[in-house]
């Protein structure tokens, strides 16, 4: 690597006070047409923030003249966005850099781009830069906006490139998106998470808590609207924290969610909200407005009070089926789904058991589960071991029996009742049948043709499976 600013988790971990300050995207104007005749090919992995990420690196190669491509083979450009949630997500990267090094040899102007929150990661570029020196740029989650000059200088110069901030910059405002769905979009509202639950990477590798202005957060949907966009889910590491870092500003999550509401949108999301900041403002929004989707994710990671102080969750067990309570008797329909994790260090018979029983008493429609994985830089990382991998993958698939039940019975509810559905396409698998989701997030298929596609038609719910849901239209 030719040009060096290499990750550093120590900076990373620091929260100054400093005033988060705004800018504007501007593309330098000397620098067109890179990718006149070429094609680029982008593998996202992990959160829906990656998948954002990745569309601002989509439109930005598409400005320079890049065209999308599917295929390795035919890929003059391949970006790589990575995630650092757990370790099967960082081998899974790796193995495909190892792969795509034959490609380079075939093409030696191959551009190999590494971009996300495996780039923040010090171990991860130390590693690059010792075995996988055929690729050519390494960018992480806070300069995205300056991918463009990275790629012109490794094209101009022929030479490589290492370009990490450790510590987040201004929040750029106005960059450009390439969206994958015509009618769903996301919609960043904050960046960055200053939680630090102890098992977690994301606080070192998206930085502190920083909130969009609010007038830039409207501006974009409105003009999603006028795009005839019918959905939109708002992003954040912890979205109910949104506005507590705006200097003497008292407009938070709720405030900002009533505001959106009162749009010509049809459906409004969020994700991901933790439970010690979810406000019962919030609750009466979403009880209220209509087009706030009575859906819920609410991560809860363990079911013991004593797994739950060690993973610096802030709150007991206790706490949060109050909590979910409180949205129940609010919002008798909606439909709660959570994360949790199995075998974190410490993790006993008895506090497992506490984890099961939070899940019966909690009445989740789904959850995304997982046996612990341990995150080099952060304080659990250094806990003993307590659980062998057989015993932790016998935890999980016991959890996930009773998940499944959930999921089941999350979806019976809905047989023979009608429901709307946002028509997102037809299925892969026959010609004749469409797919979508409801309010509540269940996914329908039902018989029709492509012209419902995009519009949230009325479908009656025949019969209820455990993962989706068959209907007809109406």
């Amino acid at each position: 690597m030719e040009q060096k600013n290499l990750p550093n988790l120590s900076k990373a971990r620091k929260r100054l006070n400093n005033r988060v300050i705004t800018s504007e995207y501007k593309p330098h104007k000397e620098i067109k047409g890179l990718g006149i005749g070429k094609k680029y090919l982008i593998q996202t992995h992990g959160c829906q923030a990656n998948e954002a990420d990745s569309e601002i690196l989509r439109a930005m190669l598409e400005e320079q003249g890049f065209t999308l491509t599917d295929t390795v083979e035919t890929a003059d450009l391949i970006l790589i966005n990575t995630c650092a949630v757990r370790e099967s997500a960082e081998n899974k990267v790796f193995g495909e850099l190892g792969r795509l090094k034959s490609y380079k040899k075939v093409n030696p102007d191959l551009i190999l781009v590494v971009a996300g929150c495996m780039s923040q990661e010090e171990a991860t570029v130390e590693r690059i830069l010792t075995k996988y020196r055929h690729v050519d740029i390494v960018l992480g989650t806070h300069n995205l906006h300056e991918f463009i000059n990275y790629l012109y200088y490794v094209m101009t110069e022929n030479k490589k490139l290492v370009e990490v901030y450790s510590e987040e910059g201004n929040i750029v405002e106005n960059l450009p998106h390439a969206r994958d769905n015509r009618f769903k979009a996301w919609v960043n509202i904050m960046y960055g998470c200053d939680e630090f639950c102890t098992y977690c990477i994301v606080p070192y590798t998206r930085g502190k808590e920083r909130s969009r202005q609010k007038e830039y957060i409207i501006e974009e949907v409105e003009g999603l609207i006028a795009k005839g966009y019918k959905e939109i889910t708002l992003l954040g590491q912890n979205v109910n924290s949104y506005g507590l870092d705006l200097e003497g500003d008292k407009y938070h999550f709720a405030d900002l969610l009533e505001d959106l509401s009162n749009l010509d949108i049809p459906r409004i999301r969020f994700t991901t909200s933790h439970p010690k900041d979810f406000s019962d403002e919030l609750i009466d929004v979403i009880a209220r407005k209509q087009n706030v989707m009575p859906y819920i994710h609410l991560p809860v990671q363990s079911g013991s009070n004593a797994i739950l102080k060690r993973m610096n969750r802030k709150y007991t067990k206790e706490d949060y089926l109050s909590l979910i309570n409180k949205i129940y008797n609010r919002i008798p329909d909606v439909s709660l789904t959570t994360d949790i994790i199995v075998g974190f260090p410490g993790e006993t018979e008895s506090d497992f058991q506490e984890t099961l029983d939070l899940v019966k008493k909690s009445r989740f429609e789904g959850a995304y589960t997982f046996v612990y994985s341990a995150r080099k830089g952060t304080p659990a990382a250094n806990y003993e071991v307590t659980l062998s991998k057989g015993e932790a993958k016998q935890r999980l698939y016991e959890l996930n029996n009773l998940v499944n039940e959930g999921y089941a019975a999350g979806n019976k509810r809905f047989e023979g009742q009608i429901v709307k559905v946002l028509v997102e396409g037809m299925s892969k698998t026959k010609t004749d049948t469409l797919s979508g989701y409801t309010e509540h997030n269940k996914l329908v298929n039902f018989k029709g043709n492509e012209s419902l596609i995009g519009k949230i038609i009325d479908i009656k719910i025949l019969k209820a499976k455990t993962w989706s849901l068959d209907g007809e239209v109406i």
